[in-house]
């Protein structure tokens, strides 16, 4: 009889949860998350264009959204913002985070919907939200298939809202008006 050996999980690095760890902590505490409306601005710092990222998601459908992703522990909320961005935009996006971030707005992610306009059905989440320039090149990353740079009037379009899931598109609509360009 052939016995199997059970091997340990890798090691992760310092702030980093193996999955049942993570499924145990969503379920019994809220999470730190950011959440980043990517921008061009022109030479006066106005919005001239949003980037939206293009998904699929769970169940296969085609969404679009806004890059986002969990603060790590021992982690500062700046680098969580460098880290995602990059991980979504790649590694010459060259986002601008002023030196003392402050965010827009904080949006709380509940998994029961209705709660607020953000819903998440995996937990309970607090996400601290940011429009962030970005100067260089960026390209889809990870498990996005696009990345399309539209107008601020074409973001918040009906059409593009309704491809936005969990309240991200009443997110984007509060950034735009954050900064100016709310149609």
């Amino acid at each position: 009889m052939t016995e199997t050996a059970d091997f340990p999980e890798p090691p992760k690095p310092d702030g980093w949860l193996s999955e049942s760890e993570l499924a145990a902590a969503r379920r019994r505490m809220p999470l730190v998350y950011v959440d980043a409306v990517p921008v061009r601005v022109d030479d006066s710092g106005d919005v001239v264009a949003v980037g939206l990222l293009l998904r699929v998601n769970s169940v296969g459908a085609m969404t679009r959204s806004l890059v986002s992703g969990r603060v790590m522990y021992h982690e500062r909320v700046r680098d969580a913002l460098v880290r995602h961005l990059e991980k979504d935009l790649g590694p010459v996006a060259l986002p601008q985070i002023p030196a003392t971030p402050q965010p827009f707005t904080v949006a709380e992610y509940f998994p029961t919907p209705g709660v607020t306009p953000y819903h998440d059905s995996r937990q309970h989440a607090v996400s601290l939200a940011y429009v962030v320039p970005v100067a260089g090149d960026c390209e889809p990353q990870q498990d996005a298939l696009e990345l399309a740079w539209m107008t601020p009037e074409e973001s918040c379009s009906e059409q593009v809202q309704v491809e936005m899931t969990g309240g991200q598109g009443y997110l984007l609509r509060q950034a735009m008006a954050h900064v100016g360009r709310l149609p």
